[in-house]
């Protein structure tokens, strides 16, 4: 079983830290292999950023995504330029209110899950910076991917001391859409 996530942003959105703790989940606790990847323009914030992570039950040869399997696109730019590269069927999270201009006819072939996660994300902790560990309770339960508990172990071991409580909460906000989306109702 060779699992391909990417994540795709901006700057300053947690698209890295969303694949390390994805990773770490994987790894670490669910005893699996994972690498992770990143790549970013040369402006660390704001410019374009992407991160994957590879997911096996055996050994992994070759460490970046090709057509992955899953997919987060956290912007309009993100969007544009990764999309293409997921493959027939694959589940895609988009950040609607960031991500006005979709290919509907392309995303045909996917199972799409579109909300607007920064809102959502400041309506549950009061920080829109908590959106990426949402997306990453979202993804883990509509994909069943890792496990909750796995995932809430690597994120408490992840983010920034005296924000454990407040990023939990974004997660297990995720659980809750994920297991909708799971179940059809979104």
């Amino acid at each position: 079983m060779r699992k391909e996530v990417l994540f795709s942003g901006f700057g300053g959105q947690g698209v890295i830290l969303a694949s390390v703790i994805l990773g770490r989940a994987a790894a670490v606790y669910e005893g699996l292999y994972a690498v992770q990847t990143q790549s970013y323009g040369p402006e660390s914030r704001g410019g374009a950023s992407k991160a994957e992570v590879v997911i096996s039950d055996e050994p992994i040869d070759y460490p970046k995504a090709l057509h992955p399997d899953y997919a987060a696109f956290f912007s309009q730019e993100a969007y544009s330029k990764y999309l293409y590269t997921v493959r027939e069927g694959a589940k895609v999270i988009v950040e609607s209110d960031l991500v006005p201009n979709r290919d509907f006819e392309f995303e045909k072939k996917l199972e799409v899950l579109a909300l607007p996660l920064t809102r959502i994300a400041e309506e549950t902790t009061g920080l829109s910076l908590t959106m990426n560990i949402l997306t990453l309770g979202i993804l883990t339960t509509w994909t069943g991917i890792v496990g909750r508990e796995a995932m809430e172990k690597a994120t408490v071991d992840a983010v920034p001391r005296g924000t454990e409580q407040i990023n939990l909460r974004a997660l297990r906000k995720g659980f809750e859409l994920g297991e909708k989306a799971r179940k059809g109702l979104l």
